[in-house]
């Protein structure tokens, strides 16, 4: 007669490779979530020099800077800001201010 063996996993062995993809997981999700960080940084960066860009190009064309965000929707920006608001600094010069973003 043949022996015959179970084969199989253990439970230990079922276990371990458990705790192993735990572990794996847990340093994917925090390794995204950086990315996700840096991602809203830059995009935040990209939207102050695109309004600096537009108020800049409106001073060029009229002479004054512009009182705010939506005179400079209709020819220079696509649309209004979400994150960026126009303050004026204390020698009455436009300087885009990041309001929301975690710059």
């Amino acid at each position: 007669m043949i022996n015959k063996k179970d084969k199989g996993f253990t439970l230990v062995e079922l276990l371990i490779v458990i705790v192993i993809l735990g572990i794996l997981a847990t340093v994917t999700v925090f390794a995204v979530r950086g990315i996700t960080d840096q991602g809203e940084k830059n995009a935040c960066k990209v939207e102050r020099r695109t309004v600096e860009t537009a108020i800049e190009s409106y001073y060029a064309q009229n002479q004054s800077e512009p009182t705010s965000e939506a005179q400079l929707v209709p020819d220079y920006l696509k649309e209004a800001p979400s994150n960026v608001t126009i303050t004026y600094g204390a020698t009455d010069t436009v300087t885009p201010t990041i309001s929301t973003c975690p710059v």
